[in-house]
């Protein structure tokens, strides 16, 4: 018998179109494996998922950007050719926003958490979240808002450099813009001209506290909170390789248990009244010790199968279980357990791993998935490469016209 409702279908929602999204293939293979019919609403372009032997379609997605209504619209026609109720799991802060405003007009066609329709931008909002952080008691680090590039400067004084800067809604970046949700900054004059871009990011800068990288410093906490409120499935997880490293996605995550982490986790969720699946990024203090909460999505995680326990049960089976009625099953951590981005982190796929481990990509169930994606990392790297090795054509001087030659200094003449 299978653990889910296999009568109610999932539809994955997804509207940022990197191709090497894991996150994306690991809920496919989750419900898929359980037995449920699997939509995806993504770009097919190139995308590794595609292949998957789990996914019964791809539907053309909204455009980056896209406005509330294109999505309802575009929602509207995929349920219709599914043809029942099914349960939406957005991939991405943009979609989980867009389905947290829109919960009341896609059903009865989707089944999704119920709690304030605008929590899921509140708490993906940067800026937002500082305040939510100080309501709930819980440690985040120092973050200031400049209103002019004079003060963007003044605050990068008061702060001390290195520091952070983000963009309140990363979301609403332009593609191919050059602006990078979060970096760092190391100078004062670097963090005005930053504001000075404001228009363009869409939202406001944000300038924060640096807590330097270390060892046993990144954490992060999957879970999904139930229609109780009650924090079900998931657990706290350590990052021992990001890429890019210090700063990045995780590349090598460890199912460690945190107690600390946790009660932290259960609070805020708890404070909030929220509901539905959720990843927390947070970064330990090397001199207080305390874990500050650095990021709240309010949708799964790329790496939430590190947290599949003794009974199957992962943040997205838990939602589609809760959702459609059916109890969780309780199963025991499996602490130790490893996950790991092998395009990320080749070498540490090919060693052996004691607690036992997932890879992103390859599955022996599912492995056309793993071949579309190293074919597609390795033009990805190569072009990268070319880029890098080859230099860009100088400019061509452009003729001056023998009518205009009499304009040129004596000087501008002996030198052409």
């Amino acid at each position: 018998m299978s653990l889910l409702d296999t009568r109610v279908p999932a539809v994955l929602l997804r509207t940022d179109r990197n191709p090497f999204h894991h996150g994306t293939l690991g809920a496919v293979r989750s419900l898929g494996r359980a037995g449920a019919e699997v939509h995806v609403v993504a770009d097919p372009t190139g995308s590794p998922v595609r292949h998957s032997r789990y996914v019964r379609s791809m539907h053309v997605p909204p455009p980056p950007g896209a406005s509330a209504q294109q999505v309802l619209a575009v929602l509207r026609r995929v349920a219709g050719r599914v043809g029942r109720p099914a349960v939406l799991i957005p991939l991405d802060d943009a979609t989980a926003i867009t389905a947290g405003r829109l919960r009341d007009d896609l059903a009865p066609s989707y089944l999704l958490p119920e709690m304030p329709a605008t929590l899921p931008e509140r708490v993906a909002d940067k800026a937002e979240l500082a305040a939510v952080c100080a309501a709930a008691d819980v440690p985040h680090p120092l973050t200031l808002v400049p209103d002019s590039p004079r003060r963007a400067t003044a605050d990068a004084h008061r702060l001390g450099l290195p520091l952070v800067a983000k963009w309140s809604r990363p979301w609403l970046l332009p593609a191919g813009g050059g602006l990078r949700s979060t970096q760092l900054v190391h100078s004062a004059r670097q963090a005005g001209e930053l504001y000075a871009r404001t228009a363009e990011a869409g939202s406001p800068l944000l300038l924060q506290e640096y807590l330097p990288p270390g060892a046993d410093r990144d954490w992060f906490f999957h879970g999904y909170a139930d229609r109780a409120g009650a924090v079900r499935a998931g657990g706290p997880g350590r990052k021992q390789l990001s890429w890019p490293r210090g700063a990045g996605l995780t590349a090598v995550g460890h199912w460690t248990p945190n107690p600390e982490v946790r009660e932290l986790a259960e609070r805020l969720t708890g404070e909030l009244g929220y509901r539905g699946v959720f990843d927390l990024d947070f970064r330990r203090c090397g001199t207080t010790g305390r874990y500050h909460l650095l990021d709240f999505n309010p949708r799964p995680g790329a790496q939430f199968r590190l947290f599949a326990d003794s009974a199957g049960l992962d943040v997205v089976r838990a939602l589609h279980l809760d959702l459609t009625g059916r109890p969780l099953p309780a199963g025991d951590p499996v602490a130790g357990r490893s996950f790991v981005v092998e395009n990320y982190a080749p070498f540490a796929a090919l060693r052996t791993a004691p607690g036992g481990r997932e890879l992103a990509w390859y599955a022996r169930d599912d492995r056309a998935p793993g071949w579309a994606m190293w074919a597609l990392w390795a033009r990805h790297v190569s072009g990268r490469l070319r880029q890098r090795l080859v230099p860009a054509a100088s400019p061509v001087p452009r003729p001056v016209p023998r009518a205009a030659t009499s304009s040129l200094t004596d000087n501008e003449k002996a030198s052409s």
